[in-house]
Protein backbone atom coordinates (compact mmCIF):
# COMPACT_ATOMS: atom_id res chain seq x y z
CA UNK A 1 0.00 0.00 0.00
CA UNK A 2 1.67 3.12 -0.78
CA UNK A 3 2.02 6.08 2.15
CA UNK A 4 -0.44 8.83 2.35
CA UNK A 5 0.13 12.27 1.80
CA UNK A 6 0.39 15.44 4.40
CA UNK A 7 -1.88 18.14 2.66
CA UNK A 8 -0.93 21.73 5.01
CA UNK A 9 -3.25 24.66 4.34
CA UNK A 10 -2.41 27.77 6.20
CA UNK A 11 -3.40 31.24 6.36
CA UNK A 12 -4.05 34.47 8.78
CA UNK A 13 -7.43 34.06 11.07
CA UNK A 14 -10.43 34.81 8.71
CA UNK A 15 -9.44 33.83 5.84
CA UNK A 16 -11.83 31.37 5.14
CA UNK A 17 -9.54 27.80 6.18
CA UNK A 18 -12.32 26.08 8.38
CA UNK A 19 -15.19 26.88 5.37
CA UNK A 20 -13.02 25.47 2.43
CA UNK A 21 -12.10 22.44 4.57
CA UNK A 22 -15.24 21.16 5.23
CA UNK A 23 -16.41 21.92 1.64
CA UNK A 24 -13.49 19.67 0.78
CA UNK A 25 -14.47 17.03 3.49
CA UNK A 26 -17.54 16.83 2.38
CA UNK A 27 -16.73 16.63 -1.28
CA UNK A 28 -14.07 14.10 -0.64
CA UNK A 29 -14.50 11.50 2.44
CA UNK A 30 -11.39 10.37 0.58
CA UNK A 31 -9.46 12.55 2.59
CA UNK A 32 -9.09 12.86 6.71
CA UNK A 33 -8.71 16.01 8.16
CA UNK A 34 -6.50 16.28 11.46
CA UNK A 35 -8.25 17.50 14.73
CA UNK A 36 -5.69 19.77 16.66
CA UNK A 37 -5.65 20.23 20.42
CA UNK A 38 -5.91 23.87 21.82
CA UNK A 39 -5.62 25.54 25.19
CA UNK A 40 -8.39 27.85 23.95
CA UNK A 41 -12.16 27.91 25.40
CA UNK A 42 -14.51 26.75 22.91
CA UNK A 43 -16.45 28.72 20.86
CA UNK A 44 -19.93 28.54 20.75
CA UNK A 45 -21.01 24.90 18.54
CA UNK A 46 -17.61 23.41 18.58
CA UNK A 47 -17.61 19.84 19.83
CA UNK A 48 -14.32 18.23 21.95
CA UNK A 49 -12.87 15.58 20.07
CA UNK A 50 -15.08 17.01 16.57
CA UNK A 51 -13.68 20.57 15.75
CA UNK A 52 -10.44 20.50 18.43
CA UNK A 53 -9.59 18.71 21.53
CA UNK A 54 -10.16 21.81 24.14
CA UNK A 55 -7.03 20.61 27.05
CA UNK A 56 -5.73 22.49 29.79
CA UNK A 57 -2.64 24.39 29.93
CA UNK A 58 -0.94 22.05 31.74
CA UNK A 59 -2.39 18.95 29.60
CA UNK A 60 -1.15 20.64 26.52
CA UNK A 61 2.58 21.34 28.17
CA UNK A 62 3.00 17.89 28.84
CA UNK A 63 2.04 16.79 25.37
CA UNK A 64 4.75 19.18 24.34
CA UNK A 65 7.30 16.98 26.59
CA UNK A 66 6.41 13.82 25.63
CA UNK A 67 7.04 14.50 22.08
CA UNK A 68 3.12 13.98 20.80
CA UNK A 69 2.74 16.89 18.98
CA UNK A 70 3.73 16.99 15.50
CA UNK A 71 4.24 20.89 15.84
CA UNK A 72 2.82 22.97 17.77
CA UNK A 73 2.41 27.31 18.73
CA UNK A 74 1.30 30.13 20.96
CA UNK A 75 -0.99 31.94 18.88
CA UNK A 76 -2.85 34.91 20.43
CA UNK A 77 -2.44 33.85 23.62
CA UNK A 78 -3.62 30.02 23.25
CA UNK A 79 -1.36 27.12 22.61
CA UNK A 80 -2.47 25.12 19.61
CA UNK A 81 -0.56 21.64 17.81
CA UNK A 82 -1.07 18.73 16.26
CA UNK A 83 -1.43 14.92 17.86
CA UNK A 84 0.98 12.87 16.00
CA UNK A 85 0.07 9.93 16.55
CA UNK A 86 -3.19 9.51 14.90
CA UNK A 87 -1.65 11.84 11.66
CA UNK A 88 1.31 9.01 11.15
CA UNK A 89 -1.48 6.38 11.52
CA UNK A 90 -3.53 7.62 8.42
CA UNK A 91 -0.04 8.30 6.18
CA UNK A 92 0.81 4.81 7.16
CA UNK A 93 -2.45 3.48 5.98
CA UNK A 94 -2.20 5.59 2.55
CA UNK A 95 -4.68 7.85 3.72
CA UNK A 96 -4.52 11.39 2.78
CA UNK A 97 -4.49 13.93 5.57
CA UNK A 98 -5.24 17.67 5.71
CA UNK A 99 -3.79 19.70 8.75
CA UNK A 100 -5.56 23.71 9.10
CA UNK A 101 -2.42 24.97 10.79
CA UNK A 102 -1.08 28.71 11.65
CA UNK A 103 2.02 29.68 10.20
CA UNK A 104 4.43 28.81 12.90
CA UNK A 105 2.96 25.20 12.84
CA UNK A 106 3.21 25.19 8.77
CA UNK A 107 6.91 25.76 9.32
CA UNK A 108 7.74 23.09 11.43
CA UNK A 109 5.98 21.03 9.17
CA UNK A 110 8.15 21.88 6.32
CA UNK A 111 11.14 20.50 9.17
CA UNK A 112 9.25 17.26 10.21
CA UNK A 113 7.45 16.55 6.96
CA UNK A 114 9.72 17.84 4.01
CA UNK A 115 7.32 16.39 1.75
CA UNK A 116 4.34 18.23 3.20
CA UNK A 117 2.36 20.22 0.27
CA UNK A 118 1.98 23.31 1.36
CA UNK A 119 -0.46 25.45 0.63
CA UNK A 120 -1.44 29.35 1.89
CA UNK A 121 -4.63 30.35 1.80
CA UNK A 122 -4.73 34.22 0.85
CA UNK A 123 -7.91 36.92 1.60
CA UNK A 124 -8.93 38.99 -1.24
CA UNK A 125 -7.64 41.87 0.39
CA UNK A 126 -6.59 43.08 3.74
CA UNK A 127 -9.94 44.90 4.39
CA UNK A 128 -12.05 41.82 3.75
CA UNK A 129 -9.80 40.10 5.93
CA UNK A 130 -10.94 42.60 8.86
CA UNK A 131 -14.71 42.70 7.47
CA UNK A 132 -14.59 38.76 7.98
CA UNK A 133 -12.90 39.07 11.60
CA UNK A 134 -15.59 41.92 12.60
CA UNK A 135 -18.41 39.66 11.31
CA UNK A 136 -17.83 36.63 13.32
CA UNK A 137 -18.52 38.80 16.29
CA UNK A 138 -16.95 35.98 18.67
CA UNK A 139 -13.75 38.48 19.52
CA UNK A 140 -13.06 41.32 21.80
CA UNK A 141 -11.57 44.60 19.44
CA UNK A 142 -8.05 43.89 21.00
CA UNK A 143 -8.44 40.48 19.90
CA UNK A 144 -9.24 41.36 16.62
CA UNK A 145 -6.38 44.05 16.32
CA UNK A 146 -3.52 41.21 17.53
CA UNK A 147 -4.89 38.91 14.62
CA UNK A 148 -4.80 41.88 12.12
CA UNK A 149 -1.30 42.46 13.10
CA UNK A 150 -0.11 39.03 13.06
CA UNK A 151 -2.12 38.59 9.32
CA UNK A 152 -0.19 41.30 7.98
CA UNK A 153 2.87 39.02 8.89
CA UNK A 154 1.99 36.18 7.95
CA UNK A 155 0.71 37.06 4.73
CA UNK A 156 4.45 38.59 3.76
CA UNK A 157 5.23 34.88 4.56
CA UNK A 158 3.34 33.07 1.58
CA UNK A 159 5.80 33.15 -0.69
CA UNK A 160 7.63 30.01 1.38
CA UNK A 161 4.79 27.72 0.47
CA UNK A 162 4.15 25.56 -2.60
CA UNK A 163 1.35 26.95 -3.51
CA UNK A 164 -0.96 29.85 -2.73
CA UNK A 165 -5.17 30.23 -3.18
CA UNK A 166 -6.83 33.52 -3.33
CA UNK A 167 -10.35 32.73 -1.27
CA UNK A 168 -12.06 35.29 -2.94
CA UNK A 169 -14.95 33.60 -4.47
CA UNK A 170 -15.54 30.39 -2.15
CA UNK A 171 -16.51 28.55 -4.93
CA UNK A 172 -13.57 28.87 -7.33
CA UNK A 173 -11.16 28.61 -4.17
CA UNK A 174 -12.72 25.47 -3.60
CA UNK A 175 -12.30 24.77 -7.35
CA UNK A 176 -8.38 25.73 -6.98
CA UNK A 177 -7.76 23.61 -4.03
CA UNK A 178 -9.71 20.44 -5.47
CA UNK A 179 -7.74 20.77 -8.65
CA UNK A 180 -4.45 20.82 -6.52
CA UNK A 181 -4.99 18.22 -3.54
CA UNK A 182 -7.29 15.67 -5.37
CA UNK A 183 -6.83 16.09 -9.16
CA UNK A 184 -3.06 16.03 -8.53
CA UNK A 185 -1.77 14.64 -4.85
CA UNK A 186 -4.09 11.94 -4.90
CA UNK A 187 -3.28 10.41 -8.24
CA UNK A 188 0.60 10.45 -8.03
Amino acid sequence: MSSGKLIVLTGPSGVGKGTLVRSLLARHQNLYLSISATTRSPRGGEIDGQDYYFVSVPQFEEMITQENLLEWANYAGNYYGTPRQKVEEKIDQGITVLLEIELVGARKIRETFPTAIRIFILPPSVEELERRLRGRGTEAEEAIARRLERAKEELAASSEFNYTVVNDELEKALEALEELIVNSFLHE
